[in-house]
């Protein structure tokens, strides 16, 4: 099929690329001349796992193509993705600016019949907006259809190409038919595509992700309970993760979720139930609960310091949001880092593939280390953010070495408890026994 995906970011480069890579023609849209520019030269705009593989492949075999020109992008598609930011406002609701600016301007120009998708992450009711769109602009037929996406940052090419179920949202005949078609080489080990109505798969991908961050919030409030009464998380997550009806996932104690669609879908949602008059009690409670756990680290680290940590240096690992991304939004290491400056301390920090980004928010606000062992120069802890996994097998005689004082705050509990008895460090983690 001849498809386009208009905006190039996370979620619109993933799709683009992983249609491609079964036989369909993409073109990928986007204003960013730069980046257009950069990605027409081979190069990736972001860090993805196993993404540049399919990306330059596909380029290669003259599937994916790059343009600035929206006229050019769509003259030819069958199936139009829109997969623009949907950022929130200042009162927490979704920003549909780009959604309907995009679906204006695709209606001024299309010359025939075209199959709209809405891939953003949107409010319940978005699909209805951007019919009317075309509505006002166009007497060309076209069908608006709701297809949100379930990608996890880390291993986004995997969740494309094998996922779960596909939701799509439509009541048309013809747009099943086609996105059958279309997916069918993502499902062919008989994981469903479920057809429902598009206020239906608008709700589901912002109940699914409140769901899991309920989960997470829910498992991290056991973690401190812990702490408080002698219990080890790590047991009780184990005793309930062995029952199916909870099951194993998204149960690790640590120090709060971020991301691009967690904080931003659960504020969302919860936002779309006040405007219904309805006050869904859980949500609130899971975005405050998760903005307290961000900075749990924190305070940990000035009950040991007796509340006095000005002139300190710390070293903090991890600066992402969670391992195998570049993407820091609403990660807690921000949280942290502003926290620990506040108080008078000064922070060195590494990261494997986030710095970038840090730096182009923060600028010299830290340190930025060259790897993980040069972060621990002069610092008298060591504080962990993130658990990318050349942070779970350290020398731990190095850091000894090196770290002013045998102590570690490990905000997503890497290490083993005994091992850190044994090797003689103050370590104090998540919703388990404080090793001093």
């Amino acid at each position: 099929m001849k498809i386009a995906v208009v905006g190039t970011g996370y979620v619109g480069l993933v799709t683009g690329t992983c249609l491609a890579e079964t036989g369909n023609n993409v073109i990928c849209v986007d204003i960013n001349e730069a980046k257009v520019k950069k990605m027409q030269d081979g190069q990736v705009p972001i860090y993805e796992p196993g993404l540049d593989l399919l990306f330059h492949r596909n380029i290669e075999q003259g599937r994916l193509h790059f343009t600035t020109n929206l006229a050019e992008a769509i003259e030819e598609a069958q199936i139009i993705f829109m997969a623009l930011p949907t950022p929130p406002g200042g009162d927490g609701a979704a920003d549909l600016s780009y959604i309907l600016g995009a679906a204006k301007d695709i209606s001024k120009i299309i010359k025939g019949y075209k199959i709209i998708v809405n891939k953003s992450t949107v409010p319940v009711g978005t699909a209805d907006k951007v019919r009317a769109v075309f509505s006002e602009n166009t007497d060309i037929e076209v069908d608006v259809v709701s297809n949100p996406e379930f990608l996890r940052e880390g291993v986004a090419v995997e969740d494309f190409m094998k996922p779960d179920r596909v939701v799509l949202g439509t009541t048309s005949e013809r747009v099943k038919k086609l996105m059958t078609e279309l997916y069918g080489p993502y499902v062919r080990q008989g994981n469903p595509i479920l057809f429902m109505d598009e206020r239906s798969s608008e709700l589901t991908k912002y109940a699914a992700n409140s769901f899991l961050a309920t989960k997470i919030t829910f498992m991290n409030e056991v973690a401190n309970l812990c702490e408080l009464v002698g219990a080890d998380v790590d047991a009780v997550r184990r005793g309930i993760g062995s029952d199916e009806r909870i099951g194993k996932r998204f149960l690790f104690p640590g120090i709060g979720y971020g991301g691009s669609c967690f904080p931003k879908d659960v504020q969302a949602l919860v936002m779309a139930a006040d405007e219904n008059t309805y006050d869904f009690q859980i949500l609130k409670s899971v975005m405050e609960v998760n903005e307290r756990q961000k900075t749990i680290l924190v305070d940990k680290v000035l009950k040991y310091y007796k509340n006095d940590i000005a002139g300190k240096h710390f070293a903090l690992w991890g600066l992402a949001f969670k391992p195998e991304t570049d993407d820091i939004r609403e990660a807690p290491a921000l949280y942290i880092i502003d926290a620990l400056v506040k108080n008078g301390a000064t922070v060195t920090v590494f990261d494997p593939e986030g710095m970038d980004n840090v730096k182009n928010i923060i600028g010299d606000k830290v340190v930025f280390a060259d790897n993980q062992y040069d972060a621990l120069k002069n610092a008298d802890a060591l504080l962990i953010a993130t658990e990318w996994s050349v942070f779970r097998n350290p020398d731990f005689e190095k850091i000894e070495s090196i770290l002013k004082n045998k102590v570690i705050f490990d905000g997503r509990n890497l290490y083993d408890l005994q091992k850190m008895i044994d090797l003689g460090y103050y370590y104090n983690s998540i919703g388990r026994k404080l090793i001093d």
